[in-house]
């Protein structure tokens, strides 16, 4: 019988792109089951145990976002979204609903497969002692960061954000997320502070704060610390 550690869950009502799915990633070990729709995703993950369910928002039967509600209400495991969707809004949804990750089609199976390591490993719970990426590393036991072999100056929230997006490395988190987690839920609509914050951090760690390569915007969602 497969692990439960190498079980993920498809929920594609594309029935080409579930083939193309379950073919690249049973190739890379994983036992993979599908499903058509959300009634049946559901169903699925009453009776087994999986460590990654990877979702489309357009199912046929039932909105996306209500399947990831009912999912997290029950379950930890990660959910990475799958979705043609360009609507800002309801990535957020879904993100804030309890959705790990998200992937707007079309994307490369790469990329797919770069964010499902990601997911897996921060699921695992083990929190790494420092985050290294190139020439950036976050010492979370010291609260010290260095750039290019030098020590950075963070102002107190500068850091808490920072470290932040650093324990969510390569996966996004909503402003809404962020403001709740750095500054407290009364500040969950106060945007413009990350605006400001985002940018100072910018202007300390990366060589050109215009073209990021550790702070990434998902535009009109959150930010993304860069791993991998």
């Amino acid at each position: 019988m497969n692990s439960p550690a190498r079980q993920l869950l498809i929920v594609e009502d594309d029935a080409e792109i579930r083939l193309f799915l379950k073919t690249s990633l049973v190739a890379d070990g994983f036992a993979v089951f599908t499903a058509a729709g959300g009634r049946e995703a559901l169903q699925l993950s009453l009776h087994r145990s999986f460590a990654l369910i990877v979702l489309d928002l357009g199912l046929p039967d039932m909105d996306g976002v209500e399947v990831v509600r009912d999912i997290r209400s029950k379950s930890a495991v990660p959910i990475l979204i799958l979705s043609a969707r360009v609507d800002e809004r309801r990535k957020i949804e879904a993100l804030d609903a309890g959705a790990n990750d998200y992937i707007t089609k079309p994307f490369g199976i790469g990329e797919l497969r770069a964010r499902i390591r990601v997911a897996l490993r921060l699921a695992g719970g083990v929190q790494a002692p420092a985050y290294e990426l190139d020439r950036l590393r976050i010492d979370f036991a010291r609260h010290r960061v260095r750039y290019a072999n030098r020590d950075v100056h963070l102002t107190p929230i500068e850091y808490q954000l920072l470290a932040r997006l650093a324990h969510s490395a390569g996966n996004v988190v909503t402003h809404r997320q962020l403001l709740q987690d750095v500054w407290g839920p009364e500040y969950v609509e106060h945007t413009h502070y990350l605006r400001i914050y985002m940018g100072q951090l910018r202007a300390k760690i990366e060589s050109d704060p215009a073209d990021p390569r550790f702070l990434l915007t998902e535009t009109g969602v959150g930010y993304r610390l860069a791993d991998e």
